[in-house]
């Protein structure tokens, strides 16, 4: 039986919804949606080197930079970010967009953007040195 709530995450600008957890896979995989609003902030450039990242776009463009080299994601189309390539991803259109993110192993799950969504809301200025120690808590390295 899933576990998986599919209770959305919401950060501001970004709204993550998990749709697969670790322990609806055995670890094989987590899967979740985010929304990403026009203009966001988003996270930081980023490597991550023990899981991969597909995403998979499903509304609107959103446009990822995998080392260096920029590509749009529209509706129907894939991109697979292997371990250590240093991403991160912009909307910069005026409507919201949507993608898909498969991350093999399953390994990262919503804890993290969880504790992401606790440094945002705690009052004043988000904490930089906070969020960045929550990205390398979960395997993601800052650029």
């Amino acid at each position: 039986m899933p576990t998986t709530s599919n209770t959305a995450i919401d950060l501001g600008d970004i709204e993550i919804r998990f749709l697969v957890e670790a322990d609806d896979s055995a670890g094989a995989a987590t899967v979740f949606e985010c929304l990403v609003a026009p203009e966001a902030k988003v996270p930081a450039a980023h490597s991550h080197n023990a899981f991969e990242e597909t995403v998979y776009g499903l509304e609107g463009v959103t446009t990822f930079t995998v080392d260096g080299d920029t590509r749009d994601i529209r509706p129907g189309e894939a991109l697979c970010i292997r371990r250590g390539q240093v991403h991160q991803f912009v909307n910069t259109g005026n409507v919201g967009a949507k993608f898909l993110s498969v991350v093999t192993p399953g390994i990262f799950g919503p804890d993290y953007f969880l504790e992401i969504r606790s440094v945002l809301t705690a009052g004043g200025p988000p904490d930089m040195t906070a969020l960045l120690e929550v990205m390398r808590r979960h395997g993601l390295t800052p650029a």
